[in-house]
């Protein structure tokens, strides 16, 4: 199971239950998310008998380097030690410090907290974990790429994630009043500085239904076979040979092998040209795309 967001959730009954007291078997958790690990510090979590350990060890050593960073261990171990003696603590100061965030970001003229109601229920997630803030500015006229440029420059303020009408914003147990007092003041600039913004571009897209593309052929046969660069005016209905991933969230848009699609294109077009960064295209204008050779469909 992919856990990658949830390492502080075993530390305190107000946050969704982890993996492990779900049921799973095993799950992979980066504690540098989170967490207090450095980047690319992360766990297996294990539990029960499913999958033995030694087993577990000698795969995650096939992919692992044989001169592995001892800040990252430390990282690691430091975090467990912190956890273990005030996880509670420390996450339910977190908790109560994001609850008056998300208030006093209610109160903004134009913003809005995206909040259980939005994300659970049936057909939907099961529990709502309120530290990774989501920042509904449709209200605003403006689109969450205007917001994320415009904090960076003004107010020295990156934002977590950002898309075509939202910004996210995370609370830790590393932050405090001070850290985010000067996030709310930033975002009431931002409130005010939003007309002089211009009019949002518009992205187009779709819904969730055409977002899913038929897998026409093996991604290692399409990456790696004969490809060609076509315009991407032309692309619709070819097979992808290459990835195409807007960043963030950073889950890929195009996968190669995938029968490319008008609706999934437009939105990756209009995207782009609203902000939407998309870091692993050929053509990083997306003016051409990479499909497979004709001659190999």
């Amino acid at each position: 199971m992919d856990e990658a967001w949830g390492a502080h959730l075993p530390f305190h009954p107000d946050l969704p239950s982890w993996a492990m007291d779900a049921g799973a078997d095993i799950c992979v958790t980066s504690i540098h998310k989170m967490g207090s690990g450095f980047e690319q510090g992360s766990v297996f979590p294990l539990r029960g008998d499913l999958v033995p350990p030694d087993l577990l060890k000698m795969r995650a050593d096939l992919l692992g380097t044989t001169s592995p960073s001892v800040l990252l261990y430390a990282g690691l171990d430091g975090w467990r030690r912190q956890m273990a003696l005030r996880g509670k603590e420390l996450m339910g100061g977190a908790l109560d410090l994001a609850a008056r965030v998300h208030s006093a970001i209610e109160e903004i003229d134009g913003m809005n907290v995206d909040d259980r109601d939005d994300f659970c229920g049936p057909g939907l997630a099961d529990d709502f974990d309120p530290l990774p803030g989501v920042i509904d500015l449709d209200g605003l006229g403006i689109t969450g790429f205007q917001a994320a440029d415009w904090l960076r420059e003004h107010r020295h303020i990156d934002a977590h994630l950002t898309d075509h009408r939202r910004i996210g914003m995370q609370i830790t147990h590393g932050d405090d009043e001070e850290t985010t007092d000067e996030l709310l003041e930033a975002l009431r600039d931002l409130a005010r500085a939003a007309p002089e913004l211009g009019p949002a571009p518009r992205v187009e897209v779709p819904p969730p239904s055409e977002l899913r593309m038929e897998q026409a052929r093996l991604p290692r046969d399409a990456f790696f076979g004969p490809a060609a660069n076509v315009p991407v005016a032309e692309a619709a209905g070819r097979i992808a040979a290459e990835m195409i991933t807007p960043y963030s969230p950073g889950i890929p848009a195009v996968l190669p092998g995938e029968l490319l699609t008008e609706p999934v294109l437009e939105c990756l077009r209009t995207g782009l040209a609203a902000g939407m960064n998309l870091p692993d295209p050929a053509d990083a204008e997306l003016e051409t795309i990479r499909v497979v050779n004709a001659s190999a469909e």
